[in-house]
């Protein structure tokens, strides 16, 4: 039986962004739910381009995401003399050919082909050249691509895919200065890493024709191709950093789960029956190529959000601690506050940045207060009542244990002041928190100490005052 083999080949000239990341999670997903190989190639052949931080942001994102991939990371820039010798190989066995068309000449010919109203293209003059080759250039290398019938591979997103070989001319192999282009060294590595399955962006479908004309003219055995459309925003363009494309590790700087993120983007392009959430386990178990959609997809922040919320929820209090720890440098709370306020902030937040944020506006006296409420509450009636139930806090004679006692000792006083608890509620959130909305009064109450508590109300008092 065959080893699915497959691999993401990511260019290191900018960061990981998540249009990358899905490519690699497909190809992750079909490699190891069929017990295969899963490669990662960094294409850096573009030594002008390439940056040093984006090949180790690409492997730093592998690792945030639990992404795994077997063996040593290929670095293609480490492989030219592998490259030198195809090419050599191919030029003996009269596949292809040094080309001496200088630049000035191929532009002109373009040129003139664009006034007929032709394609531009290489006209092949210099395929059986037997000539004295001309002084001062320094050729290039075309491969002799087919001159009739078609090029013709079955496409598992977009099915059969028939190219005309007039469509195609004898593309260059090797430039000038010897080194290897792009489509050359694909084809290379993934015929020499036993790639057997290659899922990619539909961006490179024009790409695979070339791609197997080298694969043939080697003798190499052509994979099975998935080209997946590309993600859009959600007006059908392509996809801006404004609109969610950014670098992977950003998505960790602004509170994104790896868990949501992995499940946001599986689902973009892929899907099973009518489920949206799916754990690792789900996607290996369930995760088809075959199932890919033909259609883009598009970005939808609400659902990001929405998916990012529920693995929160899910979120054990250890596993949350040890990530506000690393990620947000906040120190673990006490166990009563983990136990009363976390389940609070958990159904509040969408992101790790917005449960840090709530979980500091419960800890931290306000800085600041709503200038809005505050005009609400600034009445006599509510400065009397929160200095009424300050001194009712004062007088307690134990700690408020849990949100239940809570809500019994605003209960008590309310009773006590022949009023409704709720009529309590506005100018006390305003006094513990400066701010309406967050979490319920009752849960803040019994993770305060009496004297925070007071402390809170008295400086919330001089505000309504002044």
């Amino acid at each position: 039986m065959e080893t699915i083999v497959t691999r993401f080949a990511p260019s290191p000239t900018g960061y990981l962004h998540i249009g990358g990341l899905r490519t690699a999670l497909f190809n992750y997903l079909y490699a190891r739910a069929n017990k295969g190989k899963f490669l990662l190639r960094i294409e850096d052949t573009d030594l002008a381009r390439n940056s040093t931080d984006a090949k180790e942001a690409i492997i730093q994102a592998f690792e945030w995401v639990g992404m795994d991939y077997d063996g040593e990371v290929v670095y293609q820039s480490q492989r030219f003399p592998l490259y030198q010798q195809y090419i050599e190989q191919l030029l003996k066995e009269g596949k292809a050919y040094y080309c001496y068309m200088s630049k000035e000449e191929l532009d002109l010919l373009r040129e003139e082909q664009r006034k007929r109203g032709e394609t531009p293209r290489y006209d092949n003059r210099y395929r059986d050249f037997q000539g004295t080759p001309p002084s001062g250039i320094q050729p290039v290398v075309r491969i002799k691509a087919p001159l009739s019938g078609e090029i013709c591979f079955k496409d598992g997103v977009k099915g059969e895919m028939r190219i005309n070989a007039k469509e195609l001319d004898d593309f260059i192999i090797a430039r000038s200065d010897g080194t290897p282009t792009y489509n050359f060294c694909v084809a290379i590595d993934d015929a020499l890493m036993g790639v057997t399955d290659v899922i990619r962006g539909d961006d490179h479908l024009s790409n695979t024709p070339k791609q197997i004309i080298i694969y043939e003219a080697l003798g190499f055995k052509v994979p099975r191709f998935f080209h997946v459309p590309m993600i859009l925003n959600p007006q059908g363009h392509k996809l801006s950093k404004r609109d969610g494309a950014m670098s992977v590790m950003e998505y960790k700087e602004m509170g994104y789960l790896p868990e949501a993120l992995l499940n946001f983007l599986v689902r973009l392009g892929w899907s099973h029956g009518d489920q949206e959430i799916f754990s690792k386990k789900e996607m290996l178990e369930f995760f088809n190529p075959n199932d890919l959609n033909s259609a883009p997809s598009a970005y939808n922040q609400e659902k990001l959000l929405w998916l990012n919320s529920h693995y929160i929820r899910e979120l054990s209090n250890d596993s949350l601690n040890m990530l506000l720890s690393e990620n947000f440098n906040v120190e673990t709370p006490q166990e009563k506050v983990q136990e009363i306020l976390y389940p609070e902030i958990k159904e509040r937040s969408k992101t790790l940045v917005d449960f840090v944020e709530i979980l500091k506006d419960c800890l931290q006296e306000p800085k600041r207060y709503d200038e809005k409420m505050q005009h609400k509450v600034s009445s006599e009636e509510n400065i009397r009542l929160l200095g009424e139930f300050c001194a009712y806090i004062k007088a307690l004679k134990k700690p408020i244990g849990t949100a239940q006692e809570a809500e019994n000792e605003m209960a008590t006083f309310a009773d006590f002041h022949g009023i409704k608890a709720k009529v309590l509620f506005v100018p006390l959130r305003y006094a513990l928190l400066g701010k309406s909305g967050g979490v319920g009064i009752a849960p803040l109450l019994a993770c305060l100490d009496k004297e925070e508590i007071v402390k809170r109300i008295q400086a919330a008092i001089q505000t309504l005052k002044n």
